[in-house]
């Protein structure tokens, strides 16, 4: 099977058959391409660990096409989470409930707490409905790497260690979802994303904490290093981006910047977006073509702070950590 083809059959349906029979596909979701699998199935679940080269103990999110699914995977649900579920799914939430006892700890890295999101790409919502039952799926892309935004990505990055890719087009987003521990309030931001502090406090009449560093939780995309790309990324200020071109000694170097730069010809620049969201949109897309380049040093300006520009600064914080 080509498995970005699907011109003589229903993708929806091969995606089906794929995961009934314990195999993985790469989804479509409004923020970055998941790598799923049948989340009851344990053998299915294990594949993922393996094609991703992931961390046991690293957990995974459950994806669900109905919010009433919520009850196979959590109990005791804050009523305060159900005004989340209802004002941002589907779409681009997380959250952190207390795991059914039902549901297999290598889900949740032996953790007693599970991540769920109902996606709201078209293409993902319509298979789970059918699917009729939750999905783990992480980004499908290699453990700590850039994740995938086209079904291209999906193949380029795993190859044959996928079984089928759902073809939904550039994800609309980005960048992965905001997650919240909803446990008990006061609730607790774990990751940012492009539902932002100020929206879930609009919500729930009170502000989210932000982690504490302290905090033992784990969750998906929080490590120190992450989204990186191959080649070493540095993140600059404007000032330091200019001494760095300045400077009589220096590498070879892709550069990613927010504001017009004089470059000298041996640069390679790539403008990125003025907005958040086009900037969040053109992110993983660029540092992916920039990795392509070979370069020495991909060198990113730090784009503005606040806002919708937190997400992003944590992408690039981590993507950088790896150096």
């Amino acid at each position: 099977m080509n498995k970005l083809s699907t011109m003589q059959q229903d993708p929806i349906a091969i995606a089906l058959s794929v995961l009934k029979a314990g195999g993985l596909v790469g989804l479509p979701t409004e923020t970055v391409y998941g790598l799923a699998a049948d989340a009851k199935n344990e053998t299915a679940v294990c594949k993922i660990f393996t094609a991703k080269g992931r961390p046991a103990d690293h957990p995974l999110i459950v994806h669900i096409g109905r919010e009433e699914e919520v009850h196979t995977w959590a109990i005791d649900i804050h009523p305060a989470a159900f005004k989340l579920m209802q004002a941002f799914w589907p779409g681009p939430l997380t959250l952190i409930l207390p795991k059914h006892p039902n549901v297999s700890k290598l889900i949740t890295g032996g953790q007693d707490s599970i991540g769920i999101r109902m996606p709201r790409h078209p293409l993902a919502l319509q298979l789970l409905q059918a699917f009729g039952s939750g999905v783990v799926a992480p980004s499908a892309n290699q453990f700590g790497h850039i994740s995938p935004t086209r079904p291209e990505d999906v193949a380029e990055e795993l190859q044959e260690r996928v079984d089928f890719i759902l073809p939904g087009g550039p994800t609309e987003i980005g960048i992965e979802s905001t997650i919240v521990d909803a446990r008990k309030p006061p609730f607790t931001l774990l990751r940012q994303g492009m539902i932002t502090p100020r929206m879930l406090a609009e919500v729930l009449g009170e502000e989210v904490q932000l982690k504490a560093r302290a905090s033992k939780l784990r969750v998906s995309g929080n490590l120190p290093s992450h989204y990186a790309p191959y080649t070493p990324l540095v993140l600059l200020t404007t000032a330091e981006l200019e001494a760095f071109i300045k400077a009589p000694l220096k590498a070879a170097a892709i550069i990613l910047s927010y504001s017009k730069i004089e470059l000298p010809p041996s640069f390679r620049p790539i403008a990125m977006p003025k907005s958040p969201e086009a900037y969040a949109h053109e992110l993983y897309a660029r540092l992916r073509q920039a990795d392509h380049e070979q370069a020495e040093l991909i060198l990113v300006e730090q784009p503005p702070s606040g806002g919708l520009w937190e997400a992003i600064h944590d992408r690039l914080q981590r993507a950088a950590a790896k150096n």
